[in-house]
């Protein structure tokens, strides 16, 4: 199963996140270089961010070998696997494997404007290529246009890279209906959520969130807190209105949240997470351990220690 198709893990993963990974891009500011000439390209081959959605077919499993061994320097055989399909993704793929041959790429983001896919890599490439007034501005492009995409969310992970990478974890235990497939679990979410209930439209918000919809999914959480105004609706509802752009208005919302329901871990914990998400890593901290002594037995408590024993040695003391 793909990391994407993986929405209703806990944050067992977070631990090995905030411990120490990095969103593996520098750090990107339009510092006024020429538009024109790469005077400082980047070393290696851009990244590869392919946006499967819910598909898990052999085509998609294909191309994400192929990102894998291009990030591992395998370039001849990424671009073997490539050349076997003809999707955007797979030419993508195949133009960055003959990297930094730039004309390619920007011939497919020319002639797919609408595609987020392909305007999040020729960004990546701009940016590889040491155009970063162009690539920046590419970028901040896809958030704009595109805001409802899992690209749009790889832009801005690019954009705010000394932030964690990917949007907040949103924990709320809730259940997917039950099907075999993810698509069907997809599906079978937005078709209750539509008739109205609160806690299908949680559901089904939190199955969005996880899948990088964010518009869509923050929506869905607003109507469930409408609905039914609840720690877990309200503190969804306000995780959802989180950018690294503007990570201020999920603060605003959270804080209040940690007075009106001064008991609910459910709160504390995700004012924690959203912290760390934004390198504040004391406060993140301080938070955690509140969770994990105002309700020592509970889900968030248990998931508060992982996170904090990863910062730091004995981190829950």
């Amino acid at each position: 199963m793909s990391a994407r198709a993986r929405v209703f893990a806990v944050v067992g993963a977070a631990a090995v996140l905030v411990a120490g990974a990095t969103a593996g891009v520098a750090w990107l500011q339009a510092r006024g270089e020429t538009t024109t000439a790469a005077l400082h390209p980047r070393a290696g081959v851009p990244p590869l961010l392919f946006d499967f959605g819910l598909r898990n077919d052999a085509e998609s499993k294909a191309l994400a070998n192929g990102a894998k061994l291009l990030r591992d320097g395998k370039r001849a055989r990424a671009a073997a696997i490539f050349g076997r399909y003809h999707s955007l993704q797979a030419q993508l793929g195949a133009a960055f494997a003959k990297w930094p041959d730039l004309d390619d790429v920007e011939s497919l983001a020319a002639h797919n404007p609408a595609s987020p896919v392909a305007q999040l890599h020729l960004g990546l490439a701009l940016v590889w290529a040491g155009r970063n007034t162009d690539g920046v501005k590419t970028l901040r492009q896809v958030q704009s246009r595109f805001p409802d995409s899992q690209s749009a969310v790889d832009a801005e992970s690019v954009l705010y890279a000394r932030d964690f990478p990917g949007l907040p974890y949103l924990i709320i235990p809730v259940s997917p209906p039950s099907a075999s497939t993810l698509a069907r679990q997809v599906q079978l979410a937005a078709r209750a959520a539509k008739r109205g209930g609160a806690q299908a439209q949680l559901v089904y918000g939190v199955m969005l969130w996880r899948l990088d919809h964010r518009v869509s999914a923050r929506r869905w959480l607003e109507a469930a807190a409408r609905r039914e105004p609840n720690p877990y609706t309200l503190t969804a509802a306000a995780v959802s209105a989180f950018t690294k752009r503007n990570p201020t208005a999920a603060f605003a919302r959270l804080g209040p949240l940690t007075g009106r329901f001064p008991q609910a871990a459910v709160v504390r914990f995700h004012l924690g997470l959203l912290l760390l998400w934004t390198r504040q890593v004391q406060k993140g901290t301080e938070q955690l351990r509140l969770v994990v002594k105002s309700d020592p037995d509970s889900l968030y408590a248990k998931e508060a220690t992982r996170l904090l024993s990863a910062l730091v040695p004995n981190g829950t003391k």
